[in-house]
């Protein structure tokens, strides 16, 4: 009994870490950051990182600025954290393109 209430506790708690896929935001005129779950079927355009000295908003608008910069349409913070040094922090994202849907329609 405790050996099947285990593996039972043990299995439901791997469905915390399965993302459901839900769609995006519409597009934007700027990037607009997405969770995890809205990352399906999104081109990768690609990653980047950044070190800003200031706060954690300083590296996230620091990465809304690269996402824009290359003309991505979404982006997805992988890592949000301070670095060794106090007051410097450091941020990675990944960068997507708009659903393939929409990216056919504006080729018209």
């Amino acid at each position: 009994m405790r050996t099947s209430l285990l593996l039972l506790l043990l299995l439901s708690g791997c469905s915390a870490f399965k993302s459901t896929p839900q769609p995006p935001p519409p597009p934007a005129a700027s990037a607009q950051e997405i969770n995890k779950a809205q990352r399906f079927n999104l081109p990768v355009l690609g990653n980047d990182s950044v070190t800003v000295s200031g706060s954690p908003d300083d590296a996230l608008r620091a990465i809304k600025a690269r996402a824009n910069a290359v003309h991505a349409t979404y982006y997805l913070i992988l890592a949000l954290d301070e670095t060794l040094r106090p007051g410097f922090w450091y941020a990675t994202a990944k960068f997507y393109g708009p659903p393939p849907s929409t990216a056919a329609g504006t080729a018209e």
